[in-house]
């Protein structure tokens, strides 16, 4: 019975180590495997070459230029889609960290959120029908339909605009579509995605007077010291030359 009772009792001393053992290893494994701090990102991935989908995944100028900061902040990046007008939102109510999808610096964006330093530069231009068309420049879209996506800059640029009509909509790709089909009489979008649209799309032409230049940068909540860290990373990238690594990718010299 003694004798039982011994092999029992080892037994069971052996179980309670091999519990012991893979629950240190599973601790060391956790602790090794810790996830990193999350940093949101808030863009609209329609605006192709800086964010737009490849199958399920968001892809671009913008998206690899965020992953590269992120690396540089030892933090893992997840991209949020959403309207491009609910960004600012996003970012100014603290749902993401930072916004980014081809967003122009403007004096009434600052109101809202802060800017990085700038990244890239951009042109917006005008889409036109091939043939036919009554826009042959800026100044024609006073007396014009002109298809923008809503809350960008283009859509501010031709608000401004005396005497043009100005149709919303919530994609670029639509104002495009809209373009195609006769329901506006051009389309003013960053000179980029404006490249994609054309080519995507028979029938419509970029003008060649480019309409205004600008800015694009990264938008942060007000006051946030995520902003520095962000400068720093954005003056090594552009420094050691994966900034421009990244654009040339995508669209060249």
């Amino acid at each position: 019975m003694k004798r039982i009772i011994a092999i029992m009792l080892a037994v069971v001393l052996a179980a309670t180590s091999a519990f012991v053992l893979t629950s240190c290893g599973e601790s060391k494994d956790t602790k090794s495997s810790e996830t990193k701090t999350e940093l949101h990102m808030a863009t609209n991935a329609f605006f192709e070459p800086y964010e737009y989908y490849e199958g399920k995944k968001i892809v671009g100028i913008d998206a690899e230029i965020a992953q590269a900061i992120c690396d540089k902040l030892d933090a893992k990046l997840v991209i949020d889609d959403m309207e491009f007008d609910s960004i600012i939102t996003a970012v100014s109510s603290g749902k993401a960290d930072f916004g980014m999808a081809g967003m122009t610096v403007t004096d009434e964006r600052k109101k809202a959120v802060d800017f990085t330093d700038s990244y890239t530069t951009a042109t917006q231009v005008i889409i036109v029908p091939e043939k036919d068309s009554k826009v042959k420049n800026g100044d024609d879209l006073a007396k014009a339909a002109v298809g923008v996506q809503m809350g960008t800059t283009g859509d501010i640029y031709v608000s401004d605009i005396k005497g043009a009509s100005v149709e919303r909509f919530s994609k670029g790709a639509d104002a495009v579509l809209a373009l195609t089909k006769g329901k506006v009489d051009a389309v003013v979008i960053d000179n980029e995605p404006a490249k994609a649209f054309v080519k995507q799309n028979k029938g419509i032409k970029i003008l060649d007077e480019p309409f205004e230049k600008e800015d694009y940068a990264i938008c942060l909540k007000k006051g946030n010291d995520l902003t520095e860290k962000i400068n720093k990373a954005l003056k090594e990238l552009k420094n050691d030359g994966t900034i421009k690594k990244i654009v040339d990718k995508y669209i060249g010299d």
